[in-house]
C-alpha cells in the first residue's frame, strides 16, 4: 500500500513495504545478499554482518521464527508508512478541499495540520478537467543554456510598438524596434503608419549589411501582417534570409525585442518626466535612450557593451549631455543687425544619427535643428 524508511541506530532500511493486515514485519534475505551482506542462522539466534564482519542486526529465535526487535528505534525522523488512498478517496478529498493540489493534501496529512483527514497517501491517476479549465496558465519560457548565435547580424529580432496617442514632432505614431541577438545592439525606426513597415525593413536590411559588412541570416518577428506579407517575403527569399515567426499569442518567444521595447519606453517616459517636456517629444526621448544604452549597457555573457561587440571599437561618451537641458545655438541662419542676439535658446533632445551633431529643439521657431 505504500513505502517508507526505517532507521535503527545508524542503519537506515530504505523502501520498506507496508502491507495492510500483515501480522509480522518480514525481512527479505535475498535483498540482504544483494547488498553484499552476510546472513547467519543458528539454533537460537541470527545475525546480519557486513563485509568487515561487523554485526549490524541481531535476532533471536522464538518458536519457528527468527525475530529482530526494532521497538527501540532511536531517530529524530518520524517513521511514517502511509497506505495509499483509493482513487475514490483521493478525488473525494480533492473536491471537498475546493480542488486543492494533491501535494498540499499530503502535507496536511504528514504535518498533522488538520483533524478528520484520513492518514493516507493521496495521489491522482489522471488530470482533473475542472482544474485544467479553471487554473490553466502559460508554461514558463526558460532561457536557453547556450546562445543561438555566434556573430553579429546572424539573427535579428523585430517588433512594432504603437500607435502612440500623441504624435511625435514629425507626425510619427509607431516605433519599429530591431535587436541583434548576438550583441543586443538596438536600432529604432519611427513610422507614421503600419503600411510603412515593409519598406523600412527592406531599407534597413540593405543599409546595415553594407555598413557592417556582415550578412543577416535569420529574422524573427510575430505573425502580424506588418511583417508577414508578400513584399517582405519576396525580398527575404531573394537574398536568402530565413523568416522565423513566434507562435500566435506567445510574445515570450520573441522576448528579446519585447523586453528591449519595454525598457526603451520606460526610460523615455522617465526622461520626459524629469525634464518636464511635452509628450510630442517622445520619439526624441526614445531615440536618445537607444543611443545611450547601446554605448552603456553591459552584455552579461561578454561583459562588453553592444557597441563594442558590433563595431569592434570602444565608444567615447564624454560628449553626452542631459536630455532636456537648456542650451544655446549660434544663430547663423538669419541676417542679424548689429544688436540682435547672436544665440537662440533651445532644448537638447539627442544626437544626430547621420552626422556628428546634436539635435536641439528651438523654442522660438518650434523646430528641430
Amino acid at each position: 500500500m505504500g513505502y517508507g524508511d526505517v532507521q535503527h541506530d545508524n542503519i537506515t532500511i530504505k523502501k520498506v513495504s507496508y502491507v495492510e493486515g500483515l501480522g509480522h514485519n518480514l525481512f527479505s534475505i535475498g535483498q540482504f545478499y544483494d547488498k553484499d551482506l552476510e546472513v547467519n542462522f543458528k539454533a537460537k539466534r541470527c545475525s546480519v554482518r557486513n563485509e568487515e564482519g561487523e554485526e549490524l542486526l541481531v535476532g533471536k529465535r522464538e518458536s519457528d521464527l527468527y525475530t529482530i526487535n526494532l521497538s527501540d528505534v532511536q531517530t529524530d525522523k518520524q517513521v511514517c508508512l502511509l497506505s495509499k488512498a483509493s482513487m475514490k478517496q483521493s478525488w473525494l478529498w480533492h473536491r471537498r478541499l475546493s480542488h486543492l493540489n494533491f501535494r498540499y493534501i499530503n502535507d496536511l496529512v504528514n504535518g498533522k495540520l488538520v483533524k478528520g483527514l484520513p492518514e493516507l497517501k493521496y495521489e491522482r491517476e489522471h488530470l482533473c478537467a475542472a482544474c485544467e479549465k479553471g487554473k490553466m496558465k502559460r508554461a514558463p519560457h526558460k532561457p536557453k543554456p547556450e546562445p543561438s548565435t555566434k556573430a553579429p547580424l546572424e539573427l535579428l529580432h523585430m517588433d512594432l510598438c504603437g500607435p502612440m496617442r500623441t504624435q511625435s514632432l514629425g507626425g510619427k505614431k509607431y516605433i519599429l524596434v530591431i535587436v541583434d541577438d548576438y550583441s543586443r545592439y538596438t536600432w529604432v525606426k519611427f513610422l507614421r503608419t503600419k503600411d510603412e513597415t515593409p519598406d523600412v525593413i527592406i531599407t534597413f536590411l540593405k543599409t546595415t549589411q553594407v555598413n557592417l559588412q556582415k550578412p543577416v541570416k535569420f529574422l524573427r518577428t510575430d505573425n502580424g501582417t506588418k511583417f508577414k506579407n508578400n513584399k517582405v517575403e519576396e525580398y527575404l527569399e531573394s537574398v536568402g534570409i530565413s523568416h522565423q515567426y513566434s507562435a500566435a499569442r506567445t510574445p515570450q518567444q520573441n522576448g528579446v525585442v519585447e523586453r528591449r521595447k519595454r525598457t526603451l519606453v520606460e526610460v523615455a517616459r522617465t526622461m520626459l518626466s524629469h525634464s518636464n517636456l511635452p509628450l510630442f517629444l517622445w520619439a526624441e526621448a526614445v531615440s536618445t535612450a537607444c543611443y545611450t544604452q547601446n554605448r552603456s549597457m553591459i552584455h552579461r555573457r561578454f561583459k562588453k557593451t553592444p557597441y563594442v561587440l558590433i563595431n569592434n571599437r570602444t565608444p567615447t561618451i564624454k560628449y553626452f549631455h542631459i536630455f532636456g537641458c537648456k542650451c544655446f545655438v549660434l544663430n547663423d541662419r538669419e541676417n542679424l543687425n548689429k544688436f540682435s542676439a547672436k544665440a537662440d535658446e533651445g532644448i537638447f533632445i539627442g544626437y544626430s544619427s547621420t552626422s556628428t551633431a546634436y539635435r536641439v529643439y528651438l523654442k522660438k521657431t518650434k523646430t528641430v535643428i
